[in-house]
């Protein structure tokens, strides 16, 4: 965890926000380009770097995740600061976990100069979200981020995985990823996404943003996921064994069960023994299985025909 670096110039400084006292403390564009050239910052697309630019953005995001005075929240890749001060301005806690150096050293000093009230209930995380495994201050319980578009997926299974206590959560994505995340079985985009997500939470799409809230803006539209957590499937398998039948089951998905099963079960015949066991009709598809499905057949791997 990266302590606070010297404020920078520009609208994050020592005088916080521009403007008379009272002035909303949330980011706008300006702010947003003067407080990435004080600090010599330029978008990468290496991390999927596309900062929202308007607080309009960032308000309906905080709403929509129905941010309560209670929660104590995480956010992954908070930038320059947009979507932590709105965060902050509702919850009773955010921590706040940044990989980049520069971002990370200024964003501290940000939420002491727009935010000075509410600065002690603030951590920064200075690390890879990937790598993350405890978290400072008290046991998160949301999960609201914009997330790099090349680590979505990753990012929010590990988090969802690694702290329990997250009870709900709003992750901004790319539009297609968050039509993957929210997909039913049936679904010609439901795939491995679709299905690990649910056997955390009960997903859905909340909602589209434009691409201009963004500086750079990107060459694709995002969307807006909600999570709501749930109990897994009440299983004897776990997770990660009914995660490998997942991965076996789409990585050839035009296949029946029968046939892309049989590596993980040993043998088409194995596969078949452990499918019907499970009541799933062996010709069936990944596609059209539920979370509860796959942990039935994870349950049967062994089975007899």
């Amino acid at each position: 965890m990266s302590s606070a670096a010297p404020s920078p110039s520009g609208p994050s400084g020592p005088s916080g926000p521009s403007g008379p006292p009272g002035t909303d403390a949330l980011l706008g564009p300006a702010d947003v380009r003067e407080l990435a050239a004080a600090l010599g910052v330029r978008p990468t697309k290496q991390r999927g770097q596309n900062f929202v630019i308007d607080a309009n953005t960032v308000r309906r995001i905080v709403r929509t995740a129905r941010v309560r005075p209670t929660d104590v929240v995480v956010e992954i890749g908070p930038g320059l600061g947009s979507l932590t001060l709105a965060l902050l301005a509702e919850a009773a806690w955010v921590t706040a976990v940044e990989i980049d150096d520069v971002l990370a050293g200024a964003l501290p000093a940000t939420v002491a100069a727009r935010l000075p009230a509410r600065a002690d209930r603030f951590a920064l995380v200075h690390r890879d979200a990937l790598r993350v495994t405890e978290l400072p201050g008290p046991a998160p319980t949301a999960l609201v981020a914009n997330l790099p578009y090349n680590v979505a997926v990753p990012v929010l299974l590990h988090m969802l995985a690694v702290f329990p206590t997250l009870e709900h959560g709003l992750v901004m994505v790319q539009s297609e990823v968050a039509d993957r995340l929210a997909a039913e079985p049936g679904s010609r985009v439901y795939g491995v996404p679709s299905v690990k997500a649910a056997w955390y939470a009960e997903v859905r799409r909340a909602g589209a943003i434009g691409r201009n809230v963004f500086w750079p803006a990107p060459n694709v539209d995002s969307g807006l996921v909600s999570l709501v957590r749930r109990e897994p499937p009440r299983t004897s398998a776990g997770r990660r064994e009914v995660f490998a039948v997942v991965d076996a089951a789409f990585a050839q998905r035009r296949k029946t069960l029968r046939a892309a099963l049989a590596g993980w079960a040993g043998s088409a015949a194995a596969a078949e023994a452990a499918l019907r066991a499970a009541g799933i009709d062996p010709r069936a598809r990944g596609e059209a299985l539920t979370i509860e499905d796959f942990a039935a057949v994870a349950e049967r791997k062994g089975s007899t025909a």
